[in-house]
């Protein structure tokens, strides 16, 4: 039994996620500002974090520099405020089901912008590293293929939809309107990645996570009401009644951000962040069949051919990245062995055997130092 908890909770988070998507989509489709909404869930969040932090990391506040409070501010700037508005709001233009289709491309943004930075390294002369840019290149057209091509509609499951919000959700958005709300996805999980990378390390540089957490949590409140205030100024809608905006602020602020996120971490503790993502395909296909059968969305064959590729991209750098990790090790201890063999068995050579496997040691630690994760 204890066997099959890894699996069983990789399709909880899955259907946690897929949640999300149908109830923020049934929620902005009733008028619920992104703006305010982000607001709220960060808010909530900070709520449930701030007093926990002060009761177990009160006597360390002092240790935190103005230096280190700069660079939380900074990363609260791009990973909640910037990263969290654009990508509501790119579900707001577009549909559940390209939302969670796109999502399958976030380990292959991470992988891109550490390729970037060279915390990646792909070599072309390899069946891994031809993978790798196999996959990056099947994300790319298979955004492109959701963007551009919408083709055939699919018809709803579910005609009379029970998240109704008075408006036609059904219908698909103006084709210019979806082109942005395609690109915005892209472009909010590109600044998502850049500060996961960032907060990588400034974990570094501070290890404390409760302290890092809950400062980017309350900066970026104060940040996201800002923005709030000047998106939305008409007072009577940042009211929560007993809908799905209340719902939706509940469901993102303590499910997402609390339980799924908990369940997350166990998850990789156990099976590795690579088995976690392997899942994100489940979310895509669950999302698809909700959404049309609860928000009567129209599912147009250019979103599935997309969501297709995107899937076959992610599994392809998944696949190159798994394969890696299980050569690195062997190639970290080879050099080693290799020169307390050549010891013993010829010792005038000592030093030089010795002086060249110290130095196939220290290039291997260095390209292991370089390997990105990607979730």
């Amino acid at each position: 039994m204890d066997a099959k908890k890894p699996y069983v909770v990789a399709i909880i988070i899955q259907l946690i996620y897929t949640g999300m998507f149908v109830i923020l989509k049934a929620a902005f489709n009733q008028g619920f500002n992104t703006f305010v909404f982000t607001f709220y869930c960060q808010a909530a969040a900070t709520v449930l974090l701030l007093p926990i932090a002060i009761l177990r990391e009160r006597k360390s506040w002092c240790s935190m520099s103005s230096g280190l409070l700069l660079k939380l501010f900074i990363c609260a700037l791009i990973g909640n405020t910037c990263a969290i508005n654009l990508l509501n709001l790119a579900l707001r233009f577009t549909s559940a089901t390209v939302q969670s289709a796109i999502s399958n491309s976030k380990p292959v943004t991470i992988f891109c912008l550490a390729l970037l930075l060279r915390m990646e390294v792909v070599n072309m002369k390899s069946a891994y590293g031809i993978a790798k840019v196999t996959g990056v290149a099947l994300c790319l057209a298979g955004v492109l293929l959701i963007a551009f091509f919408a083709g055939p509609a699919l018809s709803p499951i579910n005609h009379h939809h029970a998240f109704h919000s008075g408006q036609t959700p059904s219908a698909p958005p103006g084709r210019l309107t979806w082109i942005k709300g395609t690109f915005l996805k892209i472009l909010g999980d590109m600044i998502w990645s850049l500060w996961i990378t960032l907060q990588a390390a400034l974990l570094k540089e501070y290890p404390n996570k409760m302290l890092v957490t809950v400062t980017q949590s309350v900066f970026s409140t104060v940040q996201l009401f800002v923005v709030a205030t000047v998106a939305e100024r008409d007072i009577s809608r940042w009211k929560l009644g007993l809908d799905f905006r209340l719902l939706a602020v509940l469901y993102t602020g303590f499910v997402v951000a609390g339980v799924c996120s908990y369940l997350q971490v166990w998850c990789m503790e156990m099976k590795g962040p690579v088995f976690l993502a392997m899942w994100f395909p489940l979310c895509s296909v669950l999302t698809i069949f909700c959404s049309s059968f609860f928000l009567g969305e129209i599912v147009q064959l250019g979103s599935i051919l997309g969501a297709i590729l995107l899937i076959g991209g992610l599994y392809s750098v998944l696949w190159a990245k798994s394969k890696e990790t299980m050569i690195e090790p062997c190639s970290e201890v080879n050099p080693v062995e290799s020169a307390k063999d050549d010891k013993e068995q010829n010792k005038p050579e000592v030093h030089q055997e010795d002086g060249r496997g110290k130095k196939e040691e220290e290039t291997s630690a260095y390209t292991v130092e370089r390997v990105y994760p990607l979730v």
